[in-house]
């Protein structure tokens, strides 16, 4: 859909909407001849966990992620269904889904390779719970007021009320297609807001990670951030720190993977939320060290055009980029300690990766390549005998070398290894004989004098 389409849809809307924010228990009905959404462009996994859900008797609504970017003329990635369903009650209904979570439990309905998530309607944490449940608590805070379980079940407005952004609470029903708002959700689409439901302090603290949504969100659409949902921002970025490491993985990927990596870093900066994840790397951008800011900037630019372009993009290769400003520092003092260049630069890796992981888990998967993806910058320094014809050949040789062009881009180094390898990879065989010849000839050293040795002394 066009954005004048789009713009006239809000034109419309705004002329038939009789409460644009309402409250609780009434919500914004907008008709089917009012939205855009229609079942062509829902998948069908979607629509046939809707169905059945509904032919067993329950409630069940496509919301979230998938009504906000139909409505804004984009195609959904995924698509999210809510429900009165009990998990249990989900799953006795779905031979392909699973049960997964502790501090919210949900079900993954699997039709090949599409998951549709199914979540159980929330309820107010305090009222009483809906429905009960006998292996343990339904809520639990700690002291800052993080939730640490939210298994209060509850009616579709009171699930409205608990979602994170008034945009990702628009639930849309197959039975008469229409669309419920009942948090506002349509006037902040409007008006190209993000907004969180209820007070931002509250959420923030009961999921810290509704700050880093807010401004990936922000980042994706294009849209400001509402003067109450942004004032707690920078205050309450260090509660990111109790969040679990694992979880914060994913969350990175998000973030930086979304193809508007650039735009979330400088809101992540803005607003103090990238150093509470990479604290050693913002502690070097503190210095305000031109190379370690503009190989950031390079990286994610890079990272966007490539997603652009419909190019793959490792995480192995991000998180490269994000870390190597420590990595170079902590290889320095290794040399300095002399200790030989390769060996150094293992240690410096360990001992990042070590305190890295205790704010954001890296999975051996990526951080094994991660540390090929290093060791190959001090391996493109040797160019003679056998060592080129064996790098090239690397299985990571491509995403080395793209990290290498980074480097000359923020003025860590200079051009001429690159140009180098870049010849010799296309190079034919005659001709690379002679490169890695000439440049055995320049990588030798003058030999020490060898000791003569002496005789015997004479001892008479």
């Amino acid at each position: 859909m066009s954005t004048t389409t789009v713009s006239g849809l809000w034109k419309k809307l705004a002329g038939k909407l009789s409460r644009s924010n309402s409250s609780p228990h009434r919500p914004t009905i907008i008709p089917r001849d009012d939205h855009c959404v229609s079942r062509r462009l829902i998948s069908d996994g979607a629509l046939k966990v809707i169905q059945r859900l509904n032919q067993a008797g329950h409630e069940a609504y496509l919301v979230g992620g998938g009504v906000r970017d139909i409505l804004l003329g984009g195609e959904p990635k995924d698509f999210d269904v809510a429900t009165d369903a009990t998990p249990e009650q989900i799953r006795g209904l779905f031979r392909n889904s699973r049960i997964i979570g502790r501090r919210f439990r949900i079900v993954h309905v699997r039709f090949g390779r599409e998951v549709i998530e199914v979540t159980t309607f929330r309820g107010n944490h305090d009222a009483a719970p809906v429905h009960s449940n006998p292996k343990g608590k339904q809520s639990a805070r700690n002291e800052s007021g993080m939730l640490l379980r939210d298994n209060v079940y509850g009616s579709i407005d009171e699930d409205a009320a608990r979602r994170d952004l008034s945009i990702n609470a628009l639930y849309y029903s197959s039975r008469d297609f229409a669309i419920y708002d009942f948090v506002g959700g349509i006037d902040d689409l409007n008006r190209r807001l993000i907004r969180v439901i209820g007070d931002p302090e509250t959420r923030y603290r009961e999921d810290p990670v509704r700050m880093l949504r807010v401004v990936r969100f922000a980042a994706k659409l294009d849209f400001d951030i509402e003067a109450h949902t942004e004032a707690p921002l920078r205050q309450l970025a260090p509660l990111l720190e109790d969040i679990a490491a694992a979880r914060m993985f994913d969350e990175v990927l998000k973030l930086f993977m979304g193809g508007r990596a650039l735009q979330t870093y400088a809101l992540m900066q803005r607003y103090g939320l990238f150093a509470p994840l990479f604290p050693a790397t913002q502690r070097l951008l503190d210095e305000e060290c031109p190379e370690t800011v503009e190989l950031i900037h390079q990286g994610l630019a890079n990272t966007d055009a490539r997603i652009a372009e419909g190019k793959p993009v490792t995480p192995a290769f991000l998180y490269a980029v994000l870390l190597w400003p420590v990595v170079k520092k902590l290889h320095k003092e290794q040399l300095a300690d002399g200790v030989p260049p390769i060996p150094a630069l293992h240690q410096a890796a360990e001992r990042c990766l070590h305190k890295q992981q205790q704010r954001v888990a890296i999975p051996k998967r990526f951080s094994l390549p991660m540390r090929d993806i290093w060791e190959l910058q001090l391996r493109f320094e040797r160019q003679s005998g056998k060592r080129a014809e064996q790098l090239v050949e690397h299985r990571y040789f491509r995403a080395g070398y793209d990290f290498l062009l980074l480097r000359e881009q923020s003025g860590e180094i200079g051009e001429q290894l690159s140009q180098w390898w870049q010849a010799f990879y296309e190079a034919q065989p005659d001709t690379r004989s002679n490169m890695q010849q000439h440049s055995e000839s320049q990588e030798e050293r003058p030999r020490r004098p060898r000791r003569r040795r002496r005789g015997p002394r004479n001892k008479g």
